[in-house]
């Protein structure tokens, strides 16, 4: 790549907010950036097979650490946080208002991303797990029954422009999703959707973190880090890092 433009790898689930920070970024810098998008641990598996991007910005901090303990990367900092969320389709809380309840009706089919190919699934099944913890029965079954519809290597591709979860509710593949909470603002917007915030006491907090594979995209990293970028990610639904 050029000193002016810098190669980027991104999970998809900042792919709504990296156009406006990527904008912001190059009406700063004067940096292009040329950005592909994907499952993260897919992602980092392209680059430990050979892909080289200057930036790698993934859905949690394992991915890049282990970049870093390979050598391919130089420089790891989280740079925000999400949550995860339940979505189900808004006729279902008449009869079952909680988040429990519905997780817990074996007549209904639970969506997830794709534990170990995408971070979502694996931060699903540690919510699946804190289930187990609190009530015995209900994550263990939820591990066995969820099906995991996107983020895998052979999962259908959501549709340009489409939300996965409204995606695969309005198109019967299941009847709850669950998935980030960075999604909420927009899922709020269907009509036929609900969307239910899962208590902090269970939920898990998603740390996203960059891996600096090449000194050229260090002002790619600090910006990242910057109140103008913390507050666009924020403003999309991811919290600050702080």
């Amino acid at each position: 790549m050029s000193e002016l433009s810098l190669k980027v790898l991104a999970a998809g689930s900042l792919r709504a907010v990296w156009q406006p920070l990527m904008t912001s970024f190059t009406l700063q810098s004067g940096i292009e950036v040329d950005t592909r998008f994907g499952p993260a641990g897919l992602l980092r598996e392209s680059i430990e097979q050979g892909e080289r991007p200057d930036l790698f910005a993934s859905a949690n901090i394992a991915h890049p650490q282990r970049l870093k303990a390979l050598g391919l990367a130089s420089r790891v900092e989280v740079f925000t946080r999400n949550r995860l969320c339940l979505t189900a389709r808004k006729e279902l809380l008449a009869a079952q208002p909680s988040w429990l309840a519905l997780l817990g009706n074996r007549a209904l089919k639970v969506g997830t991303s794709t534990p170990l190919a995408d971070p979502s699934g694996d931060y699903t099944w540690q919510l699946f797990d804190t289930l187990e913890r609190h009530h015995a029965g209900l994550g263990e079954y939820l591990q066995q029954s969820s099906l995991k519809l996107v983020g895998g290597p052979a999962s259908q591709s959501v549709p340009n422009g489409e939300l996965a979860a409204a995606w695969l509710i309005r198109g019967g593949q299941c009847d709850l999703f669950v998935g980030y909470a960075s999604y909420a603002r927009r899922l709020r917007l269907c009509k036929d959707l609900a969307v239910i915030d899962i208590p902090e006491n269970y939920n898990i907090q998603a740390d996203y973190a960059f891996a600096q594979c090449y000194e050229a995209a260090n002002p790619l990293s600090d910006f990242l880090l910057s109140t103008a970028a913390q507050e666009i990610l924020f403003r999309e639904g991811f919290a600050r890092n702080l």
